[in-house]
């Protein structure tokens, strides 16, 4: 080709680039990125920020040549590059946010939350306690261990409908000692039922 490189249309080097000619992509690269980056500096001054995102335009140009119609190279480009900075801008923000709501996870009603909680397992734990002999046996294998009821008719050599059974009444006895003290639905939100 004896044209010069300044000459070849835009179109043109994109019909090239879409047969994955590597001299018409150096081209689009050469005639684009100064510019790109003077625009992206413009907006946010900072050089490697700047320069990662006009990368980025630049590789998703190459890798997406085949599924991306582009009819106008320039227009493309400039807005490829707004939307880069402005989606680094929005994760700025996020992430401030984010750093704000770690700092503020050892403030003190993040501390009483983990205190109700406490106290709440220091009774859900009382009350599975106080559970007789074989029903406290039973359910502890069934809702803390989550073994079946066939595996734990095997393990203590009894009928599957008396583990059955030994979890029903444990479940009752449950639900009337934490109705009393207030922690039923919480029980229930902590799927022991």
């Amino acid at each position: 080709m004896n044209q010069s490189n300044d000459s070849i249309s835009d179109s043109k080097l994109l019909l090239r680039l879409k047969q994955g000619d590597n001299t018409a992509f150096q081209l689009i690269f050469d005639r684009y990125w100064k510019r790109l980056y003077a625009y992206a500096y413009s907006v946010y001054r900072d050089e490697g920020v700047c320069e990662d995102c006009v990368q980025e335009i630049f590789i998703s140009l190459w890798q997406n040549n085949n599924n991306t119609t582009i009819l106008h190279l320039e227009s493309y480009l400039f807005k490829a590059i707004k939307y880069k900075l402005s989606a680094h801008i929005k994760k700025l923000r996020f992430d401030f946010v984010h750093e704000e709501t770690l700092k503020n996870l050892g403030n003190q009603e993040s501390e009483r939350t983990n205190m109700e909680y406490l106290e709440l397992e220091e009774a859900i734990t009382a009350n599975i306690n106080q559970l007789p002999g074989k029903c406290h046996e039973v359910f502890v294998l069934s809702r803390l261990k989550n073994k079946t009821n066939s595996e734990i008719a095997q393990e203590l050599n009894i009928s599957k409908r008396t583990v059955e059974s030994h979890i029903s009444n444990a479940l009752k006895l449950l639900r009337n000692r934490l109705q009393e003290t207030s922690y039923f639905i919480l029980f229930i939100i902590l799927r022991l039922l």
